[in-house]
């Protein structure tokens, strides 16, 4: 396994817009949406289609991603593991903050329903 300050540079050099369509095959691949991914999306980053896919477009790396978002508040409470790591047992804030939407769009894949993925309170 790759120490976590080679895992924060992969990552942080990685860019959005390759991750994106695997996101959006995903879900839709399971009968899910491209605007509920984008909500879910929205929600966690303060993002909105256009800012969206402008960064898509500008092949903005996760760093860049996540340095210009606003995390919702409620983004803590999005816990459980995902590709093999427990999300709240993360250290590095970069490294969480990408598994974030990978657990969003699980969820979103397994059908959960939008309110429970937004983690409303």
């Amino acid at each position: 396994m790759s120490s976590p300050e080679t895992q924060h540079q992969r990552f942080a050099k990685m860019t959005f817009a390759s991750v994106y369509p695997l996101y959006l095959a995903k879900v839709e691949r399971k009968g899910r949406s491209r605007d509920e991914l984008h909500q879910v999306i929205g929600w966690l980053t303060g993002y909105n289609d256009q800012l969206l896919q402008l960064l898509i477009a500008e092949n903005a790396t996760f760093e860049t991603f996540f340095s210009q978002a606003v995390l919702h508040p409620n983004a803590s409470l999005i816990t459980g593991v995902i590709c093999g790591y427990r999300i709240e047992e993360i250290e590095d804030s970069l490294l969480k903050q990408v598994r974030y939407p990978d657990k969003l769009v699980d969820e979103l894949a397994k059908g959960r329903k939008i309110d429970k993925i937004l983690r409303k309170a």
